[in-house]
């Protein structure tokens, strides 16, 4: 479908790209990764035509569409919500037009070469979804999470995330054969989260996405090219597929750059030993020209990764933290309405819920820093809280260096380690003189989660932690975080994180608090094995944190697994269709060679070549072994078996 060819690319001097090809066939699901910096997005705006090479050529079939989705979305106009999604159909809005021009000039005279060319529009229309261009608009917003009551409202009065989900909708409404997403999941919930993975599963075209979202890429991609060196390395299955194949290679690779130089350590210790010798003269020169010859094995650079541990929690009650009869929102507008929740030691929550369900006000009065309009905050004995709110990087001080923010709100006692604690979130050297405002969001949010590690906490409420962090520093957090021997409360996006650390879940919305135990998964297996009506969230304060009894544990264990296969029979599927769509390309093909012999072997004129003839018949016999085989394995696919070939 596009062929890239020694495509190089530089900035400010720095190959960013270097001499890549690559072919994106039909129909492909492909993850980008690596290093920030390594030339993802460059990839990815070259392929959309946004930015052209400087060096090397792109091929593409006839009629390819390209649809791109930025990080960044600029300012959409002022159409209303519905209008400006709806825009990205005018090809078929173009075909509506003539169709319906067509049907004006049949009521006054009959053509039939008119009525023919209505035929075959209403059928291209019919086929492209002409018919239900309204139904699929409100679907795709409905499943971005765009309130029907805002259909209407201007898109100019949306804030930039939404904005930035206008755009996406506009770009999934268009079906382009190749859709190129740059980190598509920031700014969206987790219910929007499931919603996009299971379209992208059933999109008909090919598909290449960068996303620091693990479990998005697990669900939507089977492919992984990984970026590094200027260079372009293929990985088959998702992404944990691809972490595991990928330490295999480096190690691989790290045993051959072991020998290589042993045998450069060798080579050069003849070359020093024999130098100045004269009868050994051509013996030296061969291996000083052996030598150069070689071409050296590059390691990937080892990522530098955080280290950090919070200091021991103070000990504190049972009861961490408790609200009760909770109301509370902003002007006319009521947020949260009779919540009673406990929070118990040792729990860690996750908060979910779609955006603007509540759920950074529901931790804001957790943390007391607003005060509700009704009911009662109370602490437990001896509570110390650390609170990282949602927009806590916008909190620190821009004028300050990160040294000098860091001093500022340390203890007395803190100061001499100051560095240290720096080193560990990857601020070293002269990089601690750097000013907050120059900082990437990423490392504002290292520096804000620094300033949590000044003082022991025994609570810490975390409001989207995992904002502007890549996937290496989001298994950083994650291990930290289990090794913290307090209490947590935590909103997250990321669903492979939650699923990793949650041990309770809190469902907010409509005003209300519901409370499921175990983590995502189980909150999901909850909500469709007993409905939205009967769920077990009942009133929070009914689910306290006391340990469950060995039943509920049971039944626990009982929903994690089938969870697991569920999703593991979703796989399996997946890969079924996958192999038969193989298996019928490739019967298709050797059943063309078959064609091919055969009609060779019905010419009286190949007989007189006995090798060659004895060669084809050999060929056609292999042949016919080979596609009886994949006719069987076939059989059994459609079936559901599972034999191998």
């Amino acid at each position: 479908m596009i062929h890239i060819k020694d495509i190089s690319k530089d900035f400010g001097g720095r190959e960013v790209l270097s001499g890549v090809s690559w072919f994106i066939g039909n129909r492909t699901r492909i993850g980008l990764c690596g290093p920030n910096g390594a030339g993802k997005t460059t990839l990815l705006r070259i392929l959309s035509r946004e930015l052209e090479p400087d060096r090397g050529e792109i091929d593409a079939a006839k009629g390819i569409t390209i649809g791109y989705l930025p990080q960044l979305v600029e300012g959409i106009g002022d159409n209303s919500l519905f209008s400006e999604v709806r825009s990205a159909l005018a090809e078929l809005e173009a075909l509506e037009r003539e169709l319906k021009e067509l049907e004006g000039g049949m009521a006054s005279r009959a053509d039939e070469a008119g009525l023919e060319r209505y035929a075959a529009l209403q059928e291209l229309f019919r086929l492209k979804g002409g018919y239900t261009m309204e139904s699929d608009t409100g679907k795709v917003l409905d499943g971005l999470g765009f309130a029907r009551a805002d259909w209407e409202k201007p898109c100019s009065g949306f804030s930039g995330g939404w904005q930035m989900r206008i755009a996406l909708a506009k770009l999934l409404l268009r079906r382009p054969h190749l859709l190129l997403l740059d980190e598509p999941t920031n700014h969206l919930d987790l219910a929007t989260r499931e919603w996009l993975e299971s379209f992208l599963q059933s999109y008909p075209f090919s598909l290449v996405v960068v996303s620091h979202d693990r479990h998005f890429l697990d669900q939507v991609v089977e492919k992984i090219i990984d970026i590094w060196n200027g260079g372009l390395q293929e990985y088959s299955g998702n992404y944990s597929a691809y972490l595991t194949e990928r330490e295999r290679r480096i190690e691989s690779l790290r045993e051959a750059k072991r020998r290589q130089d042993e045998e450069i350590a060798r080579i050069e210790n003849f070359i020093s030993r024999f130098r100045y010798q004269a009868n050994k003269a051509s013996l030296v020169q061969s291996r000083v020209k052996q030598l150069e010859k070689i071409d050296r094995i590059d390691l990937p650079p080892q990522p530098k990764r955080i280290g950090f541990r919070f200091p021991p929690s103070p000990k504190g009650g049972k009861d961490v933290l408790r609200l009760s009869g909770i109301s509370h929102g902003y002007g006319p507008l009521t947020v949260l309405e009779g919540v009673d929740l406990p929070i118990g030691r040792g729990e860690r929550v996750a908060l979910a819920g779609p955006n603007g369900a509540g759920k950074s006000t529901l931790m804001r009065l957790l943390a007391g820093v607003e005060t509700p309009w009704k009911g009662e905050r109370r602490e437990g004995e001896g509570l110390r809280i650390g609170y990282f709110a949602q927009n806590q990087a916008a909190l620190l001080d821009a004028g300050r260096t990160v040294l000098a923010e860091i001093t500022e709100a340390a203890p007395f006692d803190m100061v001499p380690r100051l560095r240290n604690l720096l080193g560990g979130f990857l601020f070293s050297n002269d990089d601690v003189d750097k000013k907050v405002a120059v900082l990437s969001g990423g490392e504002r949010n290292r520096l804000a989660f620094a300033k949590l590690l000044l003082k022991p906490r025994n609570l810490l409420l975390l409001d989207e932690p995992t904002n502007h962090l890549d996937i290496d520093s989001k298994e950083v957090l994650l291990d930290t975080l289990r090794h913290f021997d307090g209490t947590m409360v935590f909103v997250s996006h990321d669903r492979y994180f939650v699923d990793q650390l949650a041990t309770r879940v809190l469902e907010v919305g409509q005003g209300k608090v519901l409370s499921y135990p175990g983590n995502y998964g189980d909150f999901l297996q909850s909500k469709q094995s007993q409905g939205d009506a009967t769920h077990s969230g009942e009133r929070v304060e009914c689910r306290s944190a006391a340990p469950a009894a060995n039943g509920e544990d049971d039944k626990k264990a009982e929903r994690r697994q089938e969870h697991r296969e569920r999703r593991d029979a979703q796989r399996e599927e997946r890969k079924r269709l996958k192999e038969i769509e193989t298996l019928e390309e490739t019967i298709a093909e050797r059943e063309e060679e078959l064609a091919a012999l055969e009609k060779l072997l019905a010419d009286p004129v190949f007989y007189g070549d006995a090798e060659r003839f004895t060669e084809a018949i050999h060929r056609h016999e292999d042949l016919r072994r080979e596609v009886d085989r994949f006719y069987l394995r076939w059989e059994e696919l459609q079936a559901g078996g599972a034999g191998d070939l």
